[in-house]
């Protein structure tokens, strides 16, 4: 890249002139030493104009080859680094530096027209689009810096702390000059005004884009295409942003994909955001927040590891003041198509909701559970989910799908399906279902929580889901604790077993995608309230802290459940106790994943093979079946869960096998 320039010679002025091109003033123009003027055609120099060399050439799809350089455009105050080409700007481009080996062609206008933050300190009013949980949006945002600042407006000391860190980085970023980076390809392209452009980023046919940042590198190039109108917007790295969406007062997080048209305002997408066809507005969309379909709006709601069935909706008018509730879908919640919440509402993670939902549930404590709607009424059905295929396909596929090439990544995302978080709510939910059948009578058909109705056997099966995966998660834990050492004596597995730290008692909060303990997310806000964290990236570190040590403090947590679950005391643990977890554990893997098989069995019914078989007979529907969808015995999941059985009881056994001589 050129460093040093000079002014031009007056052969070389001659020259361009010769070349078709002006200026106001050559002495505004300065090139770089080795500067030649062969590939510099009809254009025109406005302000002080640096030009790098011109030598190599592009060589574009279908083989067409053009030599860099500029030809019909109109420069002032641009920078243009070595081996760029620009070609016919209908205006001009002004206030820009740009990087080397840059290609532009066909575009309307690229400016800066004041001193911008490019996007940095954007207000977005989410999750209530009348204001009240703003969000600074900047190119550093994480989900968690985001949820702090939506949900935590009860620490007003707080809030006011990070604006100002936030307005602090916005500030210093900002800039009377804008940039684009290098290997940068823009074509075809509308009104670009006031967008920091980063390296390797392609513009195709955008309509327009306005006061943002676009976040790309070599690592994780952006896509913007065709139709595309962004105003007031950040999108990060990896990110591809498609076919006429348009965004106004957006983030877009990392490796995110918005295409076919959708439309959103005033919302947050964080990292693998997959929205389509629909339209968004004052949304919280935490990691894997996907909607593929048109019929679909998502508003004033929160979601994560969210699936949006066609045609699921919300209403965040409950009266008549106005769009001012919001609701939550936590951690794996599902809409079916056709699907309605009136918010408020607060759905428990990796829930299902079927039909329309108007009386507010608040099933945060009964995680995995369906909500069904039949004749006005919501009936709730807790744990079921826990045995469904899907949701252990869901699990199984979010880390697969982690499209990030970014090596700093903005979120911490932590993947577990069962995690403190989650069997915290577990063990509540099973004390609360245990309690409503004391107090209403184990014999009653239907018990009411939350608004919704609980049917008798659907709550004892409750209860008994529950308990399988806090055996699970449990045993989980204690194997892994145990794992690979041989102990002389009981007293040895007690030491083992003890915690390395303190951090991980009591609750545990999802803070959109990372799971922590609350009070390390506590101890976050008290050091930025006390001016202890003043900076992004400090913040931006603490959460990646808190990720990194997730599963040291699990064992803490877990290790506090397991004496209380189990009524064990510390000092008194021997391996027969140790044996006997293990048992349940193998009891409680095996059984769920019995009923995940059964589940997956459904798929391959007679009932599923309906369409199948064009015009034949039954045999032949079979023979298509299978060899469209396979047979069910070869199918890879399935073959997992055998294969997941098979290992679990292995490991489970080898455990107890290490502790034999103690038993």
């Amino acid at each position: 890249m050129t460093q040093h320039y000079r002014l031009l010679t007056k052969e070389e002025i001659a020259r361009l002139e010769a070349q078709h091109c002006i200026a106001s003033d050559w002495s505004g123009v300065e090139v770089a030493d080795d500067f030649h003027t062969d590939y510099i055609h009809h254009t025109r120099f406005s302000g002080k104009v640096r030009l790098g060399v011109f030598e190599k050439e592009f060589t574009l799809a279908g083989g067409m080859a053009k030599h860099s350089g500029v030809y019909y455009a109109t420069l002032h105050n641009v920078t243009v680094g070595d081996n760029c080409y620009i070609e016919n700007v209908k205006n001009y481009i002004a206030n820009y530096e740009i990087g080397h080996d840059t290609f532009i062609e066909n575009v309307d206008i690229i400016l800066v027209d004041c001193h911008s933050r490019f996007g940095n300190g954007v207000e977005v009013s989410v999750l209530n689009e009348t204001g009240g949980r703003e969000v600074i949006i900047h190119d550093r945002l994480s989900a968690h810096q985001a949820y702090i600042m939506a949900l935590y407006r009860h620490r007003p000391v707080l809030i006011e702390k990070m604006r100002k860190i936030i307005e602090s980085y916005a500030e210093s970023h900002a800039s009377d000059t804008g940039t684009i980076g290098s290997h940068v390809m823009i074509v075809n392209a509308g009104y670009i005004k006031n967008v920091r452009i980063g390296d390797y980023c392609q513009i195709e046919g955008a309509g327009r884009l306005k006061n943002g940042s676009i976040n790309s590198n070599e690592h994780a190039p952006v896509h913007i295409g065709y139709g595309v109108i962004c105003d007031d917007f950040i999108i990060s790295s990896g990110s591809h942003v498609e076919d006429g969406t348009m965004l106004t007062r957006c983030f877009v997080g990392q490796a995110c994909h918005l295409g076919h048209t959708y439309s959103a305002s005033d919302s947050l997408f964080f990292s693998n955001c997959q929205e389509e066809n629909g339209e968004a507005c004052a949304i919280f969309a935490g990691p894997f927040t996907v909607t593929h379909h048109k019929s679909t709006l998502l508003i004033a709601g929160m979601f994560s590891f969210m699936n949006a069935g066609s045609g699921s909706n919300q209403s965040n008018h409950m009266y008549k003041l106005g769009p001012i509730h919001q609701g939550a879908l936590e951690r794996g919640a599902k809409t079916t198509s056709d699907s309605y919440i009136l918010w408020p509402a607060r759905i428990g993670a990796f829930s299902l909701v079927m039909g329309r939902h108007v009386t507010h549930p608040d099933t945060s404590n009964l995680p995995f559970s369906y909500l069904i709607e039949e004749k006005n009424t919501t009936y709730l059905v807790p744990g079921v989910n826990l045995r469904s295929v899907g949701t252990i396909r869901d699990a199984q596929k979010w880390p697969k799908r982690d499209q990030r090439k970014d090596p700093n990544r903005l979120d911490q995302i932590n993947y577990n399906l069962l995690s403190p978080y989650t069997i915290q709510k577990m063990m509540t939910g099973r004390q609360i279902l245990k309690e409503l059948a004391r107090v209403s009578g184990e014999t009653s058909e239907i018990y009411s929580y939350q608004s919704a109705k609980i049917k008798n056997s659907a709550l004892n099966k409750g209860i008994k889901f529950y308990e399988t995966a806090i055996h699970k998660f449990l045993g989980n834990s204690v194997i892994k604790r145990l794992e690979a050492i041989h102990f002389a004596s009981d007293e040895e597995i007690r030491a083992r077993l003890l915690p390395d730290t303190p951090i991980g008692t009591g609750e545990w909060v999802d803070i959109s995608g990372l799971i922590a303990p609350k009070s390390e997310i506590e101890r976050l806000m008290e050091d930025i309230e006390c001016d202890r964290l003043n900076s992004v990236d400090e913040i931006h570190d603490r959460f990646a802290e808190m990720h990194a040590n997730y599963y040291t403090y699990e064992w803490t947590w877990a290790y506090e459940k397991m004496l209380e679950f189990y009524g064990l005391q510390a000092d008194m643990i021997t391996a027969a106790d140790i044996a006997a977890i293990v048992r349940q554990w193998q009891e409680a893997v095996v059984g769920l994943d019995k009923m995940v098989y059964e589940d997956a069995k459904k798929e391959f019914s007679l009932t599923s093979m309906t369409g199948f078989g064009a015009d034949g007979s039954s045999e032949e529907k079979m023979r298509d079946f299978e060899e469209v969808r396979g047979v069910f015995e070869s199918n890879p999941f399935v073959t997992a869960v055998l294969e997941h059985i098979k290992v679990k009881t292995e490991l489970g056994n080898e455990l107890i096998e290490r502790v034999k001589n103690l038993l």
